[in-house]
């Protein structure tokens, strides 16, 4: 009995990982960004069916009718926006629009590299498309940043994951990137060694608890 507590205990502290980091908060849903997509499809006109790039402004530019100004607008909002504009032009216009950000999906991935995500995907969508995690990732020290500064770092990043927070909840934008760490051998086999030389003294305390 003694021993099956003992496996227990250890198998507990494998698992266990330290805390770092501030529980993932849903930061104010971004705006539009140079480099942004919108995937639009206007039903029944095609020269307005496709993927459009954000550009300076921010601005959307469409085929005859120019440049759609996009500051202020949410990318939560723009379809019913876009659907307004483009009914200046066209007749009870049906639009459906969907925004796209190109994260970096980097470190311990398969695939490493640069994707367009929907906005809506969730982080594990992100890494997905990277073809997942390689089996040297450090998947509890991965972190989401911008411009070398950590944005999601530690349990940050780990209850974005979890709760399955979208891009778009998070404040992600085009250029942020996801960096998955290569696993640390030698800490792991420090961690796991002082884990084995406290097993005795659990033991003995255990002995004398049942004496």
């Amino acid at each position: 009995m003694i021993e099956r507590m003992v496996v227990r205990l250890v198998a507990l502290l494998l698992c266990a990982t330290p805390l770092a980091g501030q529980t993932a908060k849903e930061a104010p849903q971004g705006g539009f960004e140079v480099g942004d997509q919108i995937l639009l499809e206007v039903e029944g006109d095609t020269q307005f069916t496709r993927a459009f790039s954000v550009g300076p402004g921010p601005a959307l530019t469409l085929p005859v009718i120019g440049a759609i100004p996009l500051s202020g607008v949410r990318r939560a909002d723009v379809e019913p926006y876009l659907s307004q504009q483009l009914g200046r032009y066209v007749k009870n216009p049906v639009v459906h629009a969907k925004v796209m950000v190109r994260l970096g999906v980097l470190g311990e991935v398969e695939h490493p590299g640069f994707y367009t995500v929907f906005s809506g995907a969730v982080v594990s969508d992100a890494l997905m498309a990277a073809g997942g995690p390689t089996k040297d990732a450090n998947f509890t020290g991965a972190k989401i940043e911008r411009d070398g500064k950590g944005l999601y770092v530690g349990t940050g990043f780990q209850d974005a994951f979890t709760r399955g927070l979208t891009i778009d909840v998070m404040g992600l934008r085009t250029g942020d990137r996801i960096v998955v760490p290569r696993r640390n051998d030698t800490e792991r086999t420090v961690r796991i060694v002082g884990i084995l030389v406290s097993i005795p003294i659990a033991i003995l305390g255990i002995r004398q608890l049942t004496r």
